[in-house]
């Protein structure tokens, strides 16, 4: 572990244990008397209650479904850790709460759950449907990641979302479609390399070739090798994983076989969303890709090359997970203003229509800054975040998914609002002493 990891590792805990939890929920109305809960309340809230019982869709009018989802969890694949349960993924939940207040104004409950089977995930977010506007699948093990998004998706009627799959999926595209400006290339006529073929890269996969990517130019290698239709673990893959076992019958039109090295020969660009390095891509391999490759390594902490090695054996574009090298590739630029769209339209699902218009939104943000060294937004950049809302916005209504339709700048202005609301009450909060400083002695 690096000195610095250990700095923040030791702030975490401490910082955890002195505020106990990161989120709390306030009021949102006024309180001037008690005989405001007249109103709040019983009776008055009678009356609210009986126009929900006759229609159910003015509940996102009248409560905070409009706003509320659910993060749900059975912590089975948290971050870098693995399956660590319900109870230790609680503060990485608390984490994604704050992260879509801050950057989406959007209300976030943590929600964890002890569980036995991908069945009772998908049956609890039946029975939560009620009370939220949208369902974010977090850290969850594939492939019964890929099962519980799918029945919900097809079940529920509001926004049902797997970060780890569509929102590592938009970032990547969002990248791709920068980073071939860059390089001069189409991304459509361009060959893709994916080294790994979890949550992410299987969902990524899928919405490039929504977008426009040849699935036979497209290879993707996991632990055993490159997929291709031959390989001998086909018929126990169709049953274990057939999200994969698809793409390794539409994929590899050249029927590459081997395993990373081979994969990379004469290939536009590689995603690499696999084991920590570095090591796991080698310089002589990236020499070995067409002119001026592309190359996203996004493990953390470590990516699978070090970006400065693949700059030496002559990629023109790199990327990584991290915030500390140039073009950081995050689910963070992404969930907020889908999921902001989402809710303020009262969406009946997101599709990957929606993701590649956020995707796109977020690529041509850049704008005249776009380079070698920035081809995606920074989160500080927070402005880019209620254009995401924007087109995702008007996607859901082309398709006919929106339960009611904003135009561009009608949700652009919304979504700025309440984006700029959220962040604004964490100040006055902070500034009036009721969120305490507790972190300035630590750093």
């Amino acid at each position: 572990m690096s000195e610095e990891s250990s700095k923040w590792f030791k702030m975490a805990i401490e910082a955890s244990k002195r505020y106990g939890g990161k989120i709390m929920i306030l009021p949102k109305v006024p309180v001037r008397s008690l005989q405001d809960f007249s109103i709040w309340y019983t009776p008055g809230v009678a009356a609210v209650s009986k126009e929900i019982n006759v229609d159910v869709d003015k509940s996102f009018e009248y409560t905070w479904r409009w706003n509320a989802i659910a993060i749900l969890t059975d912590g089975s694949r948290v971050l870098g850790l693995g399956n660590v349960g319900p109870e230790a993924a609680m503060p990485v939940m608390e984490g994604k709460s704050l992260l879509f207040k801050y950057l989406g104004g959007v209300d976030a409950v943590p929600l964890p759950v002890r569980v036995k089977t991908q069945d009772d995930i998908v049956n609890i977010g039946k029975t939560i449907e009620p009370a939220f506007g949208g369902i974010n699948l977090e850290d969850i093990e594939s492939p019964k990641c890929f099962y519980i998004l799918e029945k919900l998706r097809e079940e529920l009627k509001i926004a049902v979302w797997h970060d780890d799959q569509q929102g590592t999926a938009g970032a990547i595209l969002a990248g791709l479609i920068n980073a071939f400006k860059v390089v001069g290339k189409k991304i459509e006529d361009s060959t893709i390399a994916f080294i790994g073929a979890g949550a992410s890269n299987i969902a990524a996969a899928r919405v490039l070739i929504k977008y426009g990517v040849k699935p036979g130019n497209i290879i993707l290698v996991d632990s055993k090798g490159i997929l291709h239709p031959e390989r001998e673990d086909m018929d126990k893959l169709m049953l274990t994983n057939p999200w994969k076992y698809d793409l390794a019958i539409k994929t590899n039109a050249e029927r590459r076989k081997g395993g990373i090295k081979e994969a990379l020969v004469g290939i536009d660009a590689v995603v690499a969303a696999s084991v920590q390095g570095p090591g796991v891509i080698k310089k002589e391999w990236v020499r070995s890709m067409n002119k001026d490759p592309i190359v996203f390594a996004l493990a953390n902490p470590i990516p699978e090359i070090w970006p400065w090695e693949a700059k030496e054996a002559g990629a023109k574009v790199v990327a990584t997970g991290r915030s500390d090298f140039p073009n950081q590739v995050n689910n963070s630029l992404v969930f907020p203003g889908v999921f902001r769209g989402s809710l303020d339209t009262r969406v009946k699902t997101i599709t990957d229509e929606m993701i590649i218009a956020a995707a796109q939104e977020i690529a041509n943000f850049v704008g005249d800054k776009l380079s070698e060294d920035k081809i995606l937004p920074t989160m500080e950049e927070w402005d880019f975040y209620p254009r995401v809302a924007a087109a995702v916005a008007v996607k859901a209504a082309e398709l006919g998914v929106a339960r009611r339709s904003l135009t561009w700048k009608e949700e652009y202005e919304r979504a700025k609002e309440v984006i700029a609301s959220a962040r604004l009450m964490i100040e006055t909060l902070f500034g009036k002493g009721l969120i305490k400083d507790l972190l300035s002695d630590m750093a």
